[in-house]
C-alpha cells in the first residue's frame, strides 16, 4: 500500500507540474506575441492616427492568434457605447497585466486625445514603455525557468529511489532487513515522504513567476465557506477564530495581507482545524500499524544466528525459516505469561512437548536459544499503543494546525523579495500617465491599486478614504507600508496633490529612465540569485535525506552494532 501510495502522488505531482509548465508557456507565447503585436500598431497608427483603427488594423492579423483575439477585445471595448465599464470587465480576464495598462492607454488617449513630447506620440511612448517592462519580465522568465529546471522533478524523484535502494542494501547487506522491513525503516520512509512533499510545494510557490498568479479556484463558495454554513461546525471554528480587535487577530490579518492571501480568516482556521484532526487520525494509525509491522517482523523473519554480508543462501534461508517457525511455537505458548523466566523456556526445550528441536541440544545451545525467544516475546508484549505515541501524535497534529500559518509566512517571505519589482513596475505606470491630460492624483492611485499585488489593501484603503481629504489619506498609507522606495511615490503624489503638477513631481523618472531600467535588471538579478539559492536548498533536500539518512547511517550503524555483537560472540 505504501509503494502504491507512493507511485500515486509521483504522478500527481507529475501531472501538476505538467500542467503548470504548459500554462507558463502559452502565457510566455502571448507575452512575445505582445511584443510583435505593439511593433506593427506603430506602424498601424502612423497609418490612421487613430487607436481604435489601429489596433483593429493590426488584430487581423493571423500570425499571432492569442494576442489577435485580445485585440478584438479590447477594440469591442473602445468602440462600446460605456467603454469605462467595458474596459473595467476587460480588467477581470485580462491574461496579464500589461494587456491591462496597453488597454488602459489605449482608452486614455481615446477620449483625452494624444499629445506630442520632445516631438514623438505620447501614446507611442507609453507602448515603447509597457514593451520594456515586457521585454525584462521575460528575460526574468526565462532564468527563473533555467535556474528552476528540473528542480520539482528533482524535489519528487527520490520517493521512487525508495524500494530499489531497499532491494539493493538487501541483497547486498542481509543483516539490515530488519531495518528497512521493520518500524524503524517505516518512519524514515514516511519522513522522506512528508519533506518531499513539503519540498515540491515550497519549490513549486518559490518559482512562481506570476503568469499562474491569475486565482481560477472558486473563491466565493470554496468547500471551507460549505463547511462553515454548518451551524455545529460553525460553532467550533469560531472558539477557534480570534476575536476582533484582539493582538491575535491583528496578527493573523496582517500576515494574510503580506502574503496576498484571498481567503477569509474563517477558512484559514478551518484549514488549520482540518489538518489538525486529520494528522492527529492518520498519525494514530500509523503507529498502530507500525506495531502490527514489528510483530509480523518477529514471526517472518528469519532467524539467524550470526550476521551475513551478502545475500542469504537459499539453503540458509530455509534453516533460518526452521528456527524462526520453532521459535514462534514457543512464542505462542508462553506470551501470554506475566512472569516468565529463561529457566521456563529451558526447562519445555528439555521436555520436548512444544516441539523436538532441542531435546538432543547442549545446554549452551538451549540457554543461547530462550534467550532469543524471551527478546522476542518482550517485543510482542511491549508493541501496543503508550501514551508517549498518543502525545507524538498530538505534537505532529500541533504541528499541522501551524502549517497553515506557516506558509503564509513563507509567501510574505517571498513577496518581501518582489517588492522592489513592483515598486518599479508603478513607476512605469506614472510615467505612462503623468503627461496625459485631465490625469490626476485618484486616477494615478487607481491605476496603481488595479496593478497592485504586494500594496494592494493600503492602496485600496487610501482610494476608499481619498473623498474625506488626499494629503490625509496619502498620510495614512505611508504609514501603513515600510517600503522606503514607494513611500518616496507617495510623497511626489503628496505634493502633487497640493502644491506642484504630476509631471513635475516625478519628473526624475522621465530624466533618470535608463537609471532604473538598469536597477531593475540589477533588481531581478538579485531576486532569481535569491530565489535560485534557496530553491536549491529546498530542491534537494529529499534527495540529500535519502541518501544519508535511508541508505549510509543505517548501513554504518547497524553494520558497526553487527560487527560489535559478532566480536562478542567469537570471544564468549
Amino acid at each position: 500500500m505504501l509503494l502504491m501510495s507512493i507511485l500515486l502522488i509521483f504522478e500527481v505531482f507529475m501531472l501538476d507540474t505538467f500542467i503548470d509548465g504548459m500554462v507558463d508557456k502559452i502565457d510566455n507565447n502571448l507575452l512575445k506575441q505582445q511584443i510583435q503585436f505593439f511593433t506593427e500598431i506603430r506602424h498601424a497608427y502612423h497609418e490612421f492616427n487613430m487607436v481604435e483603427e489601429a489596433i483593429y488594423q493590426t488584430a487581423q492579423d493571423d500570425d499571432n492568434p492569442e494576442m489577435s483575439r485580445q485585440a478584438e477585445k479590447i477594440y469591442e471595448v473602445l468602440i462600446s457605447d460605456d467603454p469605462e465599464s467595458e474596459l473595467e470587465k476587460y480588467y477581470d480576464v485580462a491574461p496579464n497585466s500589461y494587456l491591462k495598462e496597453f488597454a488602459g492607454v489605449s482608452y486614455l488617449t481615446k477620449e483625452f486625445g494624444d499629445r506630442k513630447v520632445d516631438g514623438a506620440s505620447l501614446y507611442l511612448k507609453n507602448l515603447n514603455n509597457i514593451t520594456q517592462e515586457m521585454q525584462l519580465e521575460i528575460l526574468k522568465r526565462d532564468k527563473l525557468d533555467y535556474v528552476f529546471q528540473s528542480l520539482s522533478v528533482i524535489a519528487i524523484v527520490p520517493m521512487l529511489c525508495l524500494e530499489p535502494i531497499k532491494n539493493w542494501a538487501i541483497s547486498q547487506f542481509s543483516f539490515v532487513e530488519g531495518f528497512y522491513n521493520g518500524k524503524n525503516g517505516m518512519l524514515v520512509q514516511i519522513l522522506i515522504l512528508l519533506t518531499t512533499f513539503i519540498c515540491y510545494i515550497l519549490t513549486r510557490k518559490l518559482k512562481d513567476n506570476g503568469s499562474t498568479a491569475m486565482d481560477t479556484k472558486n473563491t466565493e463558495n470554496p468547500w471551507q465557506e460549505k463547511l462553515y454554513r454548518i451551524k455545529l461546525i460553525k460553532k467550533l471554528v469560531d472558539l477557534f477564530v480570534p476575536k476582533d480587535g484582539t493582538a491575535e487577530s491583528r496578527k493573523v490579518k496582517t500576515l494574510m495581507k503580506k502574503a496576498a492571501s484571498k481567503d477569509k480568516i474563517e477558512w484559514i482556521y478551518i484549514n488549520r482545524i482540518v489538518l489538525c484532526i486529520a494528522t492527529f487520525i492518520v498519525s494514530v494509525f500509523l503507529f498502530a500499524q507500525l506495531h502490527r509491522i514489528t510483530i509480523n517482523n518477529v514471526y517472518t523473519d528469519p532467524t539467524t544466528t550470526y550476521d551475513i554480508i551478502g545475500e542469504m543462501s537459499a539453503k540458509d534461508r530455509r534453516k533460518a525459516m526452521e528456527v524462526t517457525k520453532s521459535d514462534n511455537q514457543y512464542i505462542e505458548h508462553f506470551k501470554h505469561k506475566t512472569d516468565l523466566k529463561e529457566k521456563d523456556i529451558i526447562k519445555e526445550m528439555e521436555k520436548g512437548k512444544i516441539n523436538k528441536d532441542y531435546v538432543d541440544s547442549t545446554s549452551g545451545d538451549r540457554e543461547i536459544a530462550a534467550e532469543r525467544i524471551m527478546k522476542k516475546i518482550a517485543t510482542i508484549n511491549s508493541e501496543q499503543m503508550s501514551w508517549v505515541e498518543v502525545l507524538g501524535a498530538m505534537a505532529l497534529a500541533m504541528v499541522a494546525y501551524n502549517a497553515p500559518i506557516l506558509m503564509l509566512m513563507f509567501q510574505a517571505k517571498m513577496r518581501v523579495l518582489e517588492m522592489e519589482d513592483e515598486v518599479m513596475q508603478f513607476q512605469t505606470i506614472i510615467l505612462m500617465l503623468m503627461r496625459i491630460e485631465r490625469v490626476n492624483v485618484e486616477i494615478i492611485l487607481e491605476w496603481l491599486e488595479r496593478y497592485a499585488n504586494i500594496f494592494k489593501d493600503p492602496l485600496s484603503k487610501c482610494i476608499n478614504n481619498y473623498e474625506a481629504g488626499p494629503w490625509e489619506a496619502l498620510e495614512a498609507m505611508k504609514e501603513d507600508v515600510t517600503y522606503q522606495d514607494f513611500i518616496r511615490i507617495i510623497e511626489s503624489l503628496q505634493a502633487a496633490v497640493e502644491k506642484i503638477p504630476i509631471k513635475d513631481a516625478f519628473d526624475e523618472l522621465d530624466t533618470e529612465r535608463d537609471y532604473y531600467q538598469a536597477k531593475r535588471r540589477e533588481s531581478n538579478e538579485r531576486l532569481i540569485s535569491k530565489k535560485g539559492m534557496i530553491g536549491k536548498g529546498i530542491g534537494f533536500t529529499p534527495m540529500v535525506l535519502l541518501f544519508v539518512g535511508y541508505l549510509i547511517i543505517p548501513l554504518v550503524f547497524i553494520g558497526l552494532t553487527s560487527m560489535t555483537t559478532s566480536f562478542k560472540g567469537m570471544t564468549k
